[in-house]
């Protein structure tokens, strides 16, 4: 599986705590969330969980491959069926989960496992992460903007609450077209606001701020 922005701008923003000792990371597709969260909480036992098993196949060989190989774990499985033999809670969990809904899938079912919310609703998602979350915990997603009042409203019938949020803008004239929220069982006064544009002037002119936030992740700096 290719490795994608959605989920680069996930790993190198989700978590904001100064130390966590758990991870979980629902969809882990080949790896590249969890891989960046184990830079990041070096020291951390993380578990990526995918549907997909030659997905999964492909992140245990990544992880495999990794230098924190002691700290990952690649499991073929739904989260219905891990949530149902998990007995463990986690300080963080993060999903770019799927998102298209009654539409037109792609004919390769790699990708449309991957892209389509069927075999996981975001109403179950929230369940099971509310579940599996410590209650000091945060539950962090990126999905398209369009989708983050519906989802929110979703996460609070299991008591989610947003703590932060970050719009992402492709370029400064254009609208979000993703957003990374952060949601925690704990309500807050006045969740957090952030901006982030991608591109300035022009195709592959990147932002100083997305530069910022990804560059501890990419070996051409």
């Amino acid at each position: 599986m290719k490795v994608g922005t959605d989920g680069v701008l996930l790993g190198a923003w989700a978590g904001g705590m100064s130390s966590c000792g758990s991870i979980l990371d629902i969809g882990t597709g080949s790896g590249v969330v969890a891989l960046m969260l184990a830079q990041r909480y070096e020291g951390a036992r993380i578990v990526g969980i995918e549907i997909n098993e030659d997905a999964c196949e492909q992140a245990c060989e990544n992880f495999e491959s990794s230098p924190w190989r002691e700290s990952l774990w690649a499991k073929h499985c739904s989260l219905q069926d891990f949530a149902c033999v998990c007995e463990d809670v986690y300080d963080l969990i993060v999903s770019n989960p799927p998102f298209f809904k009654d539409s037109l899938k792609n004919p390769n079912e790699n990708r449309s496992l991957a892209r389509h919310a069927d075999t996981l609703p975001h109403s179950v998602l929230l369940e099971l992460a509310a579940q599996l979350l410590h209650p000091e915990g945060l539950f962090c997603v990126i999905l398209p903007s369009d989708l983050i009042d519906e989802f929110l409203g979703l996460a609070l019938v299991q008591g989610l609450y947003e703590c932060r949020r970050m719009d992402v803008h492709p370029a400064s004239h254009t609208p979000p077209k993703r957003t990374m929220l952060a949601l925690s069982k704990k309500k807050s006064a006045s969740p957090a606001r952030e901006r982030l544009i991608i591109e300035t002037d022009g195709r592959h002119c990147y932002s100083e701020d997305y530069q910022k936030l990804t560059k501890a992740f990419y070996l051409d700096k």
